[in-house]
């Protein structure tokens, strides 16, 4: 039984650093929430996140609504946002946030039988009458006119021959490719994750060891298979020396009741008859005040 807890112990610690994607939106959503310090409407507040999550950057941007679907917004990032965005249900101001998952996108976005030649982004919209929750539900935003696009920088190459694909990642884990448009510019209406990838023409190399994936290959199944092996492992070695210690434990618990017996015994075996004291010249000396076999004549006769 405490093994089994040692082991859930140490899985617990394992996942804390190892969401799933969604889990990780809403981490994000709450970063991106806390940088809006004295916050504007219009300005964009970049966001910072744990040591554990190096590469992955966050922004906020707050609008209202009918601003927002009148004008829409021109380079937020590397989105253009056109007029015509509507998001269901109505609220009157709303937060758009931004990701940009760097080194983790093959991680939490793996895909296999793809490279990925880009990060992948996100756009996230959120009801923005409380900056200070966090777990909030994302908001349902489409574009009722021209699409959404995001203008991809620094992507890389792929295999001579390749075609990219613009690919989009849906928050209910539905997975879309699209022609990517300009070389680096991919069209969306809705919500969610996108990146640019290609086929991958050899098989996918294992991630690094850090299980921070990278950003030309998919190495999300095999750094979760290698993080399996280590938790395995280290319930293992783990059980072994609680086992040792307990045994330890038993053994000295045993000695002490041991000892106590011992000299209970001793004060026991001290303390059990009394005799009263008597003087025998210069010296004191017990005395019985009777003996347990009266002397009898062996022969009656008295000559």
């Amino acid at each position: 039984m405490l093994l089994a807890y040692f082991c859930t112990f140490l899985i617990g610690l394992n996942l804390v650093g190892a969401q799933s994607s969604r889990e990780l939106d809403s981490l994000l959503q709450d970063y991106a929430f806390r940088a809006f310090v004295n916050p504007r409407t219009g300005v964009v507040y970049d966001g910072g996140v744990l040591a554990n999550l190096t590469g992955v950057r966050v922004a906020a941007l707050r609008l209202r609504s009918g601003s927002l679907r009148r004008k829409g917004v021109r380079s937020y990032k590397e989105f253009n946002i056109p007029v015509g965005l509507i998001e269901q249900p109505y609220v009157e101001r709303v937060v758009l946030v931004y990701h940009n998952l760097g080194n983790w996108s093959s991680f939490y976005y793996p895909l296999p039988g793809y490279n990925f030649l880009s990060p992948v982004l996100g756009l996230l919209a959120y009801d923005a009458t409380d900056l200070s929750a966090a777990s909030l539900s994302e908001l349902d935003v489409r574009a009722s006119g021209s699409p959404i696009s995001i203008e991809f920088q620094n992507v890389g190459f792929g295999p001579k021959g390749s075609s990219p694909k613009c690919v989009y990642f849906g928050l209910d884990g539905s997975v879309g490719f699209d022609n990517v448009v300009k070389e680096n510019t991919c069209l969306t209406t809705n919500q969610g994750h996108f990146s640019i990838v290609v086929e991958s023409l050899v098989a996918p190399a294992p991630s690094p060891a850090g299980g921070t994936g990278g950003t030309t290959g998919i190495g999300g199944g095999e750094g979760r298979r290698s993080k399996r092996v280590w938790i395995i492992g280290g319930c293992v070695v783990g059980g072994v020396v609680l086992l040792v210690l307990l045994a330890l434990l038993f053994c000295y618990v045993r000695k002490c009741r041991q000892r106590k017996k011992m000299r209970r015994m001793e004060e026991a075996a001290e303390l059990g008859v009394v005799l009263p004291m008597t003087r025998v010249g210069n010296t004191k000396a017990p005395m019985a005040l009777e003996t347990r076999t009266r002397p009898v004549l062996e022969n009656e006769f008295v000559p």
